[in-house]
């Protein structure tokens, strides 16, 4: 699922594209990803794009007239910018929006389809898709540390928790658990003020890098390759290939649709966390130390 980093430059990109410029026409290709039917997905049609913002994972385009329409791409769910002599693309296209320089194509991969559009009037009705999480980025200590000592949680799922952090997902928490050199199974009101201001430090300086660092590969094109797996991470995806602050190999905890990576040496004082499946699988053999 894209995440703030993913996000914020999606948003710079079509600011760039579409500020300013009306919305001459929409086109639902899929029926399933529009969710609302009032107002209706014709109000924002010949309306300007006042600023396309991020609110949480969500994108948010603003229209004159005090209309919204809010985009979730949910896991496989993508943008694409196409010109007058492109094609949409084939089974994947959800829905298209047509401005006067080009056509944005709202796209989703596989079969499940749980990318959504919502049309909205008013800021108080945009105000319910505003799940409550922090701000991190800028956020002081004392703010930070409140919404993670307010219930008893795992790191892993109060970094992912929309209602406790903003816009952070599976692969940028794996990251910041590494920076901060924390476990992802260690419990929120267990942890010491030192070791929440090393997460706030590695939250926001990977949150930050990762930002600038999608922005440089983008160079002023159209951020095409939106993916959790990078080669330049150091954990997310990076099963048994080895950590590149102390060699070990990164191990996951696979859970759900999702997996957990870390470094047992750098995050867990060595330990081998048990993986529901793999244990098990092999039970008395399963490793409980580097």
């Amino acid at each position: 699922m894209p995440e703030l980093p993913d996000v914020v430059v999606y948003c710079d990109a079509l600011n760039e594209r579409i500020a300013g410029e009306p919305l001459v026409r929409v086109r639902i290709v899929n029926p399933f990803v529009l969710r609302t039917v009032d107002p209706p997905l014709s109000a924002i049609e010949n309306h300007r794009v006042v600023d396309v913002r991020r609110l949480g994972k969500r994108i948010v385009m603003a229209f004159d007239g005090d209309l919204f329409l809010v985009i979730h791409l949910m896991v496989a769910g993508r943008f694409r910018w196409l010109t007058s002599e492109q094609k949409p693309p084939g089974r994947i296209t959800l829905a298209l929006l047509d401005f006067p320089k080009g056509t944005l194509a709202l796209t989703e991969a596989g079969t499940k389809r749980r990318a959504s559009l919502h049309v909205v009037r008013g800021a108080e009705a945009l105000r319910e898709f505003d799940m409550g999480g922090l701000e991190v980025l800028g956020a002081d200590f004392a703010s930070f540390a409140a919404r993670l000592r307010a219930e008893n949680h795992t790191l892993k799922r109060a970094l992912t928790d929309p209602h406790i952090l903003s816009g952070i997902g599976n692969a940028y928490s794996d990251e910041i658990l590494h920076r901060a050199k924390l476990s992802p199974i260690a419990h929120t009101r267990k942890l010491d003020d030192a070791q929440i201001q090393r997460l706030l430090d590695a939250t926001n300086a990977v949150l930050a890098e990762w930002t600038q660092r999608l922005r440089s590969e983008a160079d002023g094109a159209f951020p095409e390759k939106v993916t959790a797996f990078r080669p330049q991470m150091t954990v997310h995806g990076k099963f048994r290939e080895p950590c590149p602050v102390c060699g070990t190999p990164v191990q996951r905890i696979v859970y759900a649709d999702n997996e957990c990576n870390y470094c047992p040496r750098c995050q867990t004082g060595g330990v081998v966390l048990a993986d529901r499946a793999l244990s098990r699988l092999l039970h008395k053999s399963w490793p409980r130390e580097v």
